[in-house]
């Protein structure tokens, strides 16, 4: 556990009750939860499995861990999925290895980057009873020449590893227990969760909720979003923003117990809007929840403060406020960095592209659109693509 801000522990009993509306809500909207497995296969060695993950955009936000070690989140949140990038990972777990072997993109993870892949190994090595190592390779993929801060490809990573590490160890049947899943995949990077559950994802979570208790669950129907556009814009972080200050650092801004307070009656206006296919109203949701995370953001340190946008990102959320007076509606997203994401019918896509290469003529837009969940790859083909064949 980490230490809780006195203002955010005496909204417990709130948290607890806004916990009950969002799990009625999505009773009464017929959203299915999976019961966590009470009972799990025998362990495998020597199976090597692969998945694919997309990373996600936040609708609804969150910042700050009430417990580090489960990656427990102050509040609850909703993103979207996005085929933006992609995240692909190979896990084997090998009896005979003397460590972890773990590579990330061209060259062995070290430092905080791989301890975070050991720790969910770790996990589902004591869930499996066994102690054997593992063989980790894993890789982005970016339809860009700049990866961007805030695109969430730690969400991706997670996902990817637990899909893998899941099926490397117990078999592929358990992948179709999707609260399992997030449950791992939340361990790595809290986001992960619901990037491994994919498309417009809910991630139930508040102090104090046990590691079962803390999941992500799909809310859309497919069907519904097929003509909604996800345009997404790059942007490195010129002060190499870190993710993991921001989490220590936000719940310390006065700001943070308000955002608390109101999310439980957010959350259950965004599954209600979700579940009738609204994303315009899920758009204005993220649009002013970018402006409430870098506020808080920025608001939570003492001498050194956490600005996470760049001046560009000014530019693109006038730029929205002038294409919606035109009769254009979009929506710019951003997370803990500047990368933008745009939430727009496709219909607007080529107003919306052009818009924004007449105020940022250097930059890359990736056209996309709503991705699903992590699933298995062909283990032939992931060798292929890692550089293992």
């Amino acid at each position: 556990m980490t230490a809780i801000p006195a203002a955010i522990t005496a909204l417990d009993a709130h948290m607890r009750h806004g916990h009950q509306q969002i799990l009625d809500a999505l009773a009464a909207h017929q959203v299915a939860v999976a019961d966590y497995p009470t009972q799990l296969p025998a362990a495998r060695a020597n199976h090597a499995s692969a998945a694919r993950a997309y990373p996600m955009q936040g609708i609804l936000k969150y910042h700050g861990l009430s417990d580090w070690a489960q990656r427990i989140a102050f509040l609850p949140s909703i993103s979207v999925n996005s085929d933006a990038a992609s995240t692909l990972t190979l896990v084997e777990f090998v009896p005979e290895l003397n460590d972890d072997d773990i590579w990330i993109g061209s060259g062995p993870a070290q430092g905080r980057e791989r301890d975070r892949v050991v720790q969910t190994l770790d996990a589902l090595r004591v869930m499996a009873g066994v102690t054997w190592r593992a063989v980790v390779r894993s890789r982005n993929t970016f339809r860009t020449a700049v990866e961007g801060k805030g695109l969430g490809s730690s969400a991706s990573g997670s996902a990817a590893l637990a899909v893998a590490g899941i099926a490397a160890l117990f078999g592929p049947d358990m992948i179709a227990n999707q609260r399992f899943v997030s449950c791992v995949a939340r361990l790595l990077a809290g986001s992960g969760c619901r990037a491994a559950v994919g498309g417009i994802a809910l991630w139930v979570s508040h102090p104090g909720l046990r590691h079962a208790e803390s999941f992500a669950v799909r809310l859309d129907d497919p069907a519904l979003f097929a003509d909604v556009s996800l345009l997404t814009v790059p942007m490195a972080s010129r002060i190499g923003l870190k993710t993991e200050q921001a989490h220590v650092d936000a719940p310390h801004s006065s700001l943070f117990a308000g955002w608390m307070a109101t999310r439980s009656d957010e959350i259950v206006d965004a599954i209600a809007a979700t579940r009738r296919g609204d994303w315009q109203v899920l758009g204005r949701m993220s649009e002013i929840d970018s402006m409430r995370l870098h506020g808080i953001t920025m608001s939570g340190g003492d001498d050194y403060k956490i600005i996470g946008w760049e001046p560009e990102n000014i530019l693109l959320f006038r730029m929205c406020n002038e294409l919606r007076a035109q009769g254009i509606p979009v929506y710019c997203s951003t997370d803990t960095g500047p990368t933008a994401v745009f939430m727009l019918a496709k219909a607007h896509e080529e107003a919306v592209v052009a818009a924004i290469q007449a105020i940022l003529p250097n930059h890359d837009v990736i056209r996309g659109k709503i991705a699903g969940p992590a699933t298995l790859v062909d283990v032939a083909e992931a060798k292929a693509l890692l550089g293992m064949a």
